[in-house]
């Protein structure tokens, strides 16, 4: 069978589309959405309408948790008081503009998705099996990953929340990280998703052309910190620190 992955959508309404497009183009058995559908670009209900019309099955991610239950953060990571307090900002505006119903529906999906297909065991989750927003990156120490895999009684773990594509196999359990779809931070704009074929094992961390400029555009017009307008152009997840006088 062939089954689509994406997840990190973060409100990017036409980055979705292009994603949906793609997988309909290429065409795929099953499709599987892995959370952070919300925050950082003016579109979560389009975003959720759409997934919701789409009957897509969707995991939670840690952004649609704070989201829904209007937490006080969304367990996100910054790496400096700055990031931290732009992506306060973002929390709260996605927050105040998403509809009670689509926050119903986020409060809904579940934390996990298990099935099997063609005699492996698959399992779908956002950050990491042990925790929701874990940052499960490709360079963790391959005995972290063993840890997780003895834990998950799964062959496969599929996982998105690093915003980066990676295939990686640690005795007999594979991960993949399905990158983002909405807001890459690998250094390339493009959407991007995973295409597996289970029957072969055959992975496509597919890229995808999309509108950045419309999404920059509209990031800058709405009253989200202007920042993530160009995080999206650039594809990267850091804000530049700012200069030193000396």
């Amino acid at each position: 069978m062939r089954f689509a992955f994406f997840s990190d959508v973060h409100s990017n309404l036409p980055a979705l589309e292009a994603v949906l497009a793609d997988i309909v183009a290429v065409g795929v058995d099953e499709r599987y959405a892995l959370g952070d559908l919300v925050g950082y670009a003016p579109w979560p209900n389009e975003v959720l309408d759409r997934l919701q019309a789409e009957g897509i099955p969707t995991v939670m991610g840690n952004y649609d948790e704070g989201t829904g239950f209007d937490a006080d953060e969304c367990g996100c990571a910054y790496s400096t008081p700055i990031e931290e307090a732009l992506g306060d900002r973002s929390f709260a505006w996605t927050k105040a503009h998403t509809s009670e119903a689509n926050k119903a529906w986020l409060r809904s999906l579940p934390r996990e998705i298990r099935f099997e297909a063609d005699g492996k065991r698959y399992l779908l989750v956002h950050g990491s099996p042990r925790r929701i927003n874990e940052y499960l990156y490709e360079d963790k120490p391959d005995a972290t990953f063993a840890r997780i895999a003895e834990g998950a009684m799964a062959d496969v773990i599929v996982c998105g929340h690093t915003h980066k594509p990676y295939d990686k196999t640690v005795g007999p359990a594979r991960f993949i990280n399905d990158g983002s779809a909405g807001k890459p931070k690998d250094g390339d704009p493009r959407a991007c998703w995973a295409l597996l074929d289970t029957a072969t094992g055959a992975l496509d961390l597919r890229r995808v052309e999309y509108d950045v400029e419309k999404t920059a555009q509209a990031i800058v017009a709405s009253d989200l910190p202007h920042e993530f307008a160009a995080q999206v152009r650039e594809a990267r997840g850091y804000l530049p620190m700012p200069a030193v006088a000396g």
